[in-house]
């Protein structure tokens, strides 16, 4: 295991996907399950997202379920991956927060984004539209407010408890959200959405624009991506087909399904866009044997120096999923690998 690999956190978010013949109350057991197991192998912190309206994921309330993950571990950090701020009052969120602290003091992760419901429907539903995301920044610096007692929003308004707690917080961005981030003195989780180098360019400016304060006194980059590990790479490029799928499903219908099983999936008959979206969705992920993802591990770390590594696996088989973790938590040293 090389150098960089051993002074990097790796950490778990996990979406609650829905799959073919289990339902969405089951996918959020299996996640809260899925904690259990995660912190058994030694990881850093455990987070859940937030969907509204999307039939293949049930994670719908990060709050709620991260409250849930908590009660059911003892020492891993939880938290959300994230909150989507624009969709909410920040006091509210706040609130939230200080409860989650309160209850679970010091194993708090406060991860925000600033996406917004992905359709007309969703966000008229929700009270907002799309030019909500583009207050992400004065909304984060309300919710901030709340806790350190100087919100200027709304005069002799209180976050109770929040108020005088600091739980860790972490902005979610592809791009433009980095600025955010720097500006505001957190911690930058970013995925290569647009591709490496414009990842790498995004945290370069992060870097060179980050603001200490109260939150954090330097830069510090969570890159969130899959990496998928198995005995072989044909197991391993098994194990990202139901999401492959998934997405190219969505793109050529509209609506984001359950996640299906492998051999359902290579058996169906597909049109040539079918194709190409399907074979599209399936690159870029980090995946293959040790060996392999060792490797691919090395590199990506090394050109952008991150902190910490958040994996975002989710394929139809749960047995899969679980020993993936497993090789890569023997792959990076952590301290339970075998759990």
């Amino acid at each position: 295991m090389s150098s960089v690999i051993a002074q990097t956190r790796f950490s778990v978010l996990d979406r609650s996907r829905t799959r073919e013949g289990y339902d969405g109350p089951q996918a959020l057991r299996d996640t809260v399950e899925l904690a259990r197991r995660i912190e058994g192998l030694g990881y850093h912190r455990f987070w859940v997202s937030e969907h509204h309206s999307v039939p293949g994921v049930a994670g719908s309330a990060p709050t709620v379920l991260a409250a849930a993950v908590a009660a059911a571990t003892s020492t891993i950090r939880v938290g959300t991956g994230g909150v989507m701020l624009p969709n909410h009052q920040p006091l509210v969120v706040a609130e939230q927060f200080g409860v989650l602290e309160s209850l679970f003091p010091g194993r708090i992760d406060m991860g925000l984004g600033r996406s917004v419901g992905f359709t007309d429907g969703i966000r008229r539903a929700l009270g907002r539209d799309k030019e909500a995301a583009g207050d992400f920044a004065s909304q984060l610096t309300e919710l901030l407010g709340y806790f350190t007692g100087d919100q200027s929003a709304h005069p002799q308004v209180h976050a109770h408890p929040a108020e005088g707690l600091l739980p860790p917080a972490f902005v979610l961005a592809t791009g433009a959200g980095a600025q955010v981030a720097a500006a505001a003195g957190l911690p930058l989780v970013i995925a290569a959405a647009r591709g490496d180098e414009e990842m790498l360019r995004a945290i370069d400016g992060y870097r060179d624009a980050f603001r200490p304060s109260a939150w954090g006194e330097r830069p510090y980059v969570v890159i969130s991506g899959s990496v998928t590990v198995a005995e072989t790479t044909e197991e391993a490029e098994r194990l990202l087909v139901p999401e492959a799928w998934a997405s190219a499903y969505s793109r050529t219908r509209g609506a984001f399904p359950p996640l299906a099983p492998v051999d359902k999936i290579l058996a169906l008959p597909m049109n040539d866009r079918e194709w190409e979206l399907f074979d599209e969705a399936g690159r870029g992920h980090l995946h293959g044997t040790a060996d392999e993802v060792a490797d691919g591990l090395e590199k990506l770390l090394g050109r952008s120096g991150a902190d910490e590594y958040l994996v975002a696996n989710s394929t139809y088989e749960r047995d899969a999923l679980l020993d993936s973790y497993r090789r890569l938590a023997a792959l990076v040293g952590l301290p339970h690998p075998g759990a």
